[in-house]
């Protein structure tokens, strides 16, 4: 099973950014945690980040044809990104929506978001092993056929 996971704005910044709101690791040590979690899962990841809402779009569309699940963190985009949300609900294939950070009990902003509705699942406020939790979901998830 093939898993695209798609990290938005700031979360190449992730090690600068509190760590008891964010959980304390860098983005590359995200990842590795991610890559090992999907080998024990059976899953092929393939991991992604940028801070350009444009080529977030763009690797949404490429997961259509390539992925069988999607793993998203939008970042601030979940709060108003509607070209995102278009974008995903045009997936053929289930996608987790994970924050890092408890988004309810943050900014009255924060609180809700554009995906969420379309999200076959949402991992809110468990720090880097929310990833993990998503991934877990996507392996026990049957995907819909095109």
């Amino acid at each position: 099973m093939q898993v695209v996971v798609l990290n938005g704005a700031n979360l190449d910044a992730l090690a600068r950014r509190d760590p008891a709101v964010y959980g304390g690791v860098s983005l590359n040590e995200l990842e590795s945690r991610i890559y090992g979690w999907a080998h024990t899962l059976d899953l092929s990841a393939r991991c992604r980040q940028t801070n350009s809402e444009g080529e977030f779009i763009d690797w949404i569309h490429d997961a259509y044809d390539t992925a069988d699940g999607v793993v998203v963190n939008p970042g601030a985009w979940s709060h108003y990104s509607y070209a995102i949300r278009d974008a995903l609900e045009l997936l053929n294939v289930p996608f987790v929506e994970v924050h890092l950070s408890d988004i309810a009990s943050r900014e009255e902003w924060r609180r809700h978001s554009v995906v969420a509705e379309l999200a076959a699942h949402r991992v809110i406020g468990k720090g880097p092993d929310g990833y993990r939790e998503a991934l877990e979901f996507l392996a026990g998830t049957e995907v819909k056929q095109q």
